[in-house]
């Protein structure tokens, strides 16, 4: 079932073609189709150390290629910069035979995602997780601050969206307790904390799991400035309780940056619910689980 309303079809003949017409050095490399929880992009292995990654979503060639080679430059801004393994930029294809837009390719990063193997319950997987938050936050903003366009500013500023997000989950979710929930949230001020660097989407279809650590982070094309609280949201997508608690005491976080990091994860998982519910379940399931734990989260708080 396709998840987008204008979604795209690339098919393994289509992708074969387009790869083996632009980059004839990779002909002999066997290309697979990879199955992926993914919304943006359709995902094909390319040999053992490279894949190719087609954007499902129609948009201008011009403005595809602008977010490619960002994307690029974002991953190769953070290549190197931690012990975790991260996808790096190789070559930016073209359209071509039945596919409208540009295209590109990242080394492959080996690892079972979250979602398949959950290290919930893992206190070192939680250390490993805050490790890499800061070392994504040490990266020089060279000046840069949030853009706006999406998480990671105000948190007021999603309110028409969340509000569309209620609508459309009656029936699915407990609106009523959300609703007052959000009420809670979203006047929670920004803070004074300067932006920092932040990898934007930690959630389970982003990590990479091996025997309960931390094993490489995709999607990083949404590196860049933003919130402190914004790459906590992995707290609530990814850890259950006590990791939880572990990873903020690694990180130092206080209260207002906590409560926002939380409140950036509501806003995220509470589109995924009802926008994937029927085409992507595993989204939906994931955004389901992360207001569980927001919803206990709250509660607990209320009873201090």
């Amino acid at each position: 079932m396709r998840m987008h309303a204008d979604q795209l079809t690339v098919s393994l003949e289509t992708a074969r073609n387009l790869i083996h017409d632009q980059f004839p050095q990779w002909r002999g490399l066997a290309i697979r189709s990879v199955a992926s929880e993914g919304t943006v992009n359709a995902i094909f292995r390319v040999g053992d150390h490279l894949v190719a990654r087609f954007p499902l979503q129609p948009s201008e060639v011009d403005a595809t290629r602008r977010w490619l080679r960002a994307e690029a430059e974002a991953a190769g801004e953070l290549a190197g910069r931690t012990r975790f393994p991260t996808p790096e930029p190789v070559a930016l294809g073209e359209p071509g035979l039945d596919y409208p837009l540009p295209w590109s390719v990242q080394t492959w990063v080996p690892g079972v995602v979250a979602t398949a193997d959950d290290p919930g319950g893992s206190t070192a997987f939680a250390h490993d997780l805050a490790e890499f938050v800061m070392d994504v936050r040490a990266i020089d903003t060279r000046g840069r601050t949030f853009r706006g366009g999406g998480r990671g500013g105000e948190v007021r500023s999603h309110e028409a969206w969340v509000q569309t997000c209620l609508r459309n989950s009656e029936g699915l979710l407990d609106v009523d307790e959300l609703r007052r929930l959000w009420t809670d949230m979203r006047d929670l001020p920004r803070g004074e904390a300067p932006d920092v660097m932040t990898h934007g989407d930690l959630i389970p279809g982003n990590i990479l799991v091996s025997g309960g650590r931390l094993a490489g982070v995709l999607d990083v094309g949404g590196l860049g400035p933003a919130d402190p609280a914004l790459d906590l949201v992995g707290a609530w997508h990814l850890l259950d309780d006590g990791p939880r608690r572990e990873l903020r005491a690694v990180l130092g976080c206080d209260d207002g940056e906590w409560l926002r990091g939380r409140a950036w994860a509501f806003v995220q998982a509470i589109g995924a619910v009802w926008y994937y519910h029927a085409s992507n379940p595993a989204m939906s399931r994931m955004g389901r689980r992360t207001l569980a734990r927001v919803v206990e989260d709250a509660g607990r708080d209320r009873h201090l």
